[in-house]
């Protein structure tokens, strides 16, 4: 009997999982998908969405059940996904508001509203770290959790080799950039993917198919470059200079004020969207008689605001991007983590060897093989200065938070301030103390 929990099991996306574990490859490899959330109505909400979800005839939909408590999840689980937002969206809607008001970027995972952010996530990060290690000390936890890499490296001392983060934005870039290119990707291989960074910071760097690199010729093509999302947000001309292809986040550095303007000038923030329409949404659902109907148009409605400040087309992304995204990866790693089999994908894991610019101890996003003992980074060619210096700096500002969220005021300070988005010392202070005054952050 294999039990998995999803802690944050109110979380909008939680139906895409469920589809997956219930039809397909991955039917049948959960007996028990229990869901946890610190907000009733919202796990009421999605549990209505899920008893409404059309699937094949064929489908073997795990038992469904959902906690009393987060030891309830915890106890005799077998894989915990973490997928909580401590401050809900409302949270979300102040970091972003506070940095904009100061004329600073104002991102949910980027720049000050991403140290915000995980000077809440990481507290709450480290109790479910230390309860597993009580109540499950044989579980794998996959940390959906953001900032991902923030969050999985600070749980590392408590949990080791078994935590790992996710995101499917790098996936997600290698596979556009793959099509546009001519190079198919076998499934559970990433040869000839050289893909480098932290979260929300990498490069694909190359594409060898066929004993050649296939990415030259890629970025030396304006038609093809034009024909997904990475090459129309960086444009022909940077992307020959870099000689790689940024992951989209690294918009918010190389557009740093183009960026800032255009989020100073909309009418809401993201954050300020995803909050009244969640709000509206889950109302809505506790009463609807078709519940899925209207997750699945608020989910369409969402997926076309993504990255909206990077002009991203979102109705293409969704139409192009069929391979499924985070939770996908999720499932792919925790295949391979269950049944031992081993395959290749972009995770959040431990640098070891990998870079030694970096800590061996630090978390890197970088192609990784995952089987029943884990997941290891795979060689890399070395990092270049501009790959390494941003790479640093930022490492750098994810270790001062860490600091920061165990309740080292000066550090959570000393975050802000090195960070390349904010780059003032003054700033810095009014940043920190107007989070405090919104978020009531607790220092020792």
């Amino acid at each position: 009997m294999v039990k998995l929990s999803i802690l944050g099991g109110g979380g909008f996306r939680v139906p895409l999982v469920y589809r997956v574990l219930s039809a397909g490859t991955d039917a049948g490899l959960v007996d028990e998908l229990m869901l946890q959330d610190s907000d009733p109505g919202r796990l009421d909400a999605i549990a209505r969405v899920l008893a409404d979800l059309p699937l094949p005839d064929s489908a073997a939909p795990p038992k469904l059940t959902f906690a009393q408590s987060l030891d309830d999840a915890l106890s005799g689980a077998d894989v915990v996904f973490s997928a909580i937002r401590p401050g809900g969206t409302a949270g979300r809607t102040v970091d972003e508001r506070v940095a904009t008001r100061l004329n600073l970027l104002g991102q949910e995972t980027t720049g000050a509203g991403g140290i915000a952010y995980a000077l809440r996530s990481i507290p709450a990060a480290l109790k479910i770290a230390r309860r597993m290690r009580e109540l499950c000390p044989q579980a794998w936890l996959i940390n959906f959790t953001n900032p991902a890499g923030m969050v999985t490296e600070a749980v590392m001392p408590i949990l080791g080799s078994r935590a790992l983060g996710i995101c499917d934005s790098p996936i997600g870039l290698v596979r556009r950039a793959a099509r546009a290119a001519g190079v198919p990707l076998p499934s559970g291989s990433l040869a000839g993917v050289d893909y480098v960074g932290l979260n929300h910071l990498g490069w694909l760097r190359g594409l060898e198919y066929e004993g050649a690199d296939r990415l030259p010729g890629l970025l030396a093509d304006p038609g093809r470059l034009a024909s997904f999302e990475e090459g129309r947000i960086f444009g022909t001309d940077l992307l020959r200079i870099l000689g790689a292809i940024p992951n989209e986040y690294l918009f918010y550095y190389y557009f740093r004020r183009e960026a800032t303007l255009a989020m100073a000038g909309a009418a809401q923030t993201r954050g300020e969207f995803i909050h009244h329409q969640q709000r509206e949404l889950y109302a809505k659902l506790r009463s609807s008689d078709e519940p899925f109907r209207d997750w699945e148009a608020a989910r369409r409605t969402r997926e076309e605001g993504y990255l909206a400040e990077a002009g991203v087309d979102g109705a293409a992304r969704q139409q192009a991007d069929d391979s499924g995204g985070y939770e996908q990866v999720a499932l792919d790693a925790m295949r391979a983590l269950l049944t031992g089999e081993r395959t290749e994908l972009i995770l959040n894991v431990r640098n070891g060897a990998t870079f030694p610019q970096l800590p061996a101890d630090a978390v890197v996003e970088v192609p990784a093989a995952i089987d029943g003992d884990g997941a290891r980074a795979l060689p890399a060619k070395p990092l270049g200065l501009h790959e390494a210096g941003y790479m640093n700096q930022l490492k750098a500002v994810e270790r001062e938070v860490i600091k920061g969220s165990h309740g080292d005021r000066n550090a959570a300070l000393r975050a802000f301030m090195i960070h390349p988005l904010v780059t003032s010392a003054h700033i810095s202070i009014r940043l920190l103390e107007a989070y405090e005054q919104a978020h009531g952050y607790q220092w020792s």
